[in-house]
């Protein structure tokens, strides 16, 4: 019996309404074979972590841009806590001031991607540390 894909939420939080990088991203993993679900823009946690469960996701990929990311990364992560699910990684991609990088790492973010991180880059570190779960 084969693996299963490994299969990514991509998710843009909060009220930022860039999303093109989001979309890219969403395709890079989609070319580089992972399954993809994409949540559209201006998703409350609460509906990021109900689609990650509903579409049974290894890992989530929240795109901000605004300024709230280290409430949106924190109440992710607790959330994921509270429903019993921290096997699902979450990563982050997006504009976070240097300081802020540290504090979405030792909350639980796994791995922050800046602008400029080329696409290989990402899809080897998700294919280097992400497993497809065991499902619901």
């Amino acid at each position: 019996m084969s693996k299963r894909k490994i299969r990514i939420l991509v998710a843009k939080p909060g009220l930022d309404g860039h999303d093109r990088g989001a979309r890219i991203i969403a395709r890079a993993f989609r070319d580089a074979g992972f399954e993809v679900v994409y949540t559209g823009l201006h998703q409350t946690p609460e509906e990021i972590v109900a689609a990650a469960l509903q579409e049974d996701v290894d890992m989530i990929g929240m795109s901000s841009l605004a300024g709230a990311h280290l409430y949106l990364f924190q109440r992710t992560l607790d959330l994921l806590k509270e429903k019993g699910v921290e096997d699902i990684i979450l990563t982050g991609g997006g504009i976070f001031p240097e300081e802020d990088i540290e504090k979405l790492i030792d909350m639980g973010t796994k791995a922050i991607f800046m602008p400029g991180t080329p696409l290989d880059e990402i899809i080897k570190w998700v294919r280097d540390n992400i497993e497809p779960r065991k499902g619901l």
